[in-house]
């Protein structure tokens, strides 16, 4: 009686483990907006023709990682990016560590920060390191599918630039397939 006792607990225990998913695989991708101030733009002059804010950089994302127990994730991810006022164009590859802060159902607010390398994709500056903090909002779509809206600092270490590293924040949107 007490084998089967003992056969029963774990066999309750291993089933009701097997209900929590430990973690699991996901697809990332994101486009982010880089938005900066008009340095030729006049603050009284009426026929202007300018704007205040003009865009100055564009980021395109692409990764994949591992969610752990729904609270932290780890992905590695690359892309391209291009500054056109500076004619800067590089090709990032990082890590990112994203830390859930806050969870309703399946849309999550989080925190991400990125640490990784800089490839330059002209001979005009040198290869340098990529760093990142962000914020974000991914909200629970259809299926697998989720939009993600983020806000990102972004520090390229490029010699030549202002203190050797040329920072922007940007608005982006994406997505994220579990």
């Amino acid at each position: 009686m007490k084998k089967l006792f003992l056969i029963l607990c774990i066999v309750l225990q291993t089933k009701s483990f097997s209900q929590d998913k430990p973690g699991r695989a996901f697809f990332t991708g994101n486009i982010n907006f880089v938005l900066g101030v008009n340095e030729n733009y006049n603050l009284f002059q009426q026929d202007d023709d300018e704007s205040l804010i003009i865009p100055t950089a564009i980021f395109a994302r692409i990764g994949f990682g591992y969610e752990f127990k729904k609270r932290v994730a780890i992905s590695f991810n690359s892309g391209y990016d291009y500054h056109w006022n500076y004619a800067v164009s590089a090709i990032p590859a990082f890590g990112s560590l994203q830390f859930n802060l806050w969870r309703n159902g399946d849309d999550i607010f989080f925190i991400d920060t990125s640490y990784g390398k800089m490839f330059r994709m002209s001979k005009n500056y040198a290869d340098g390191n990529y760093y990142g903090l962000g914020l974000g909002y991914q909200i629970a779509g259809e299926n697998r599918w989720n939009t993600v809206i983020r806000f990102d600092l972004h520090r390229k270490g490029i010699i030549g630039f202002k203190n050797n590293r040329l920072d922007s924040f940007s608005i982006g949107i994406g997505f994220s397939f579990f």
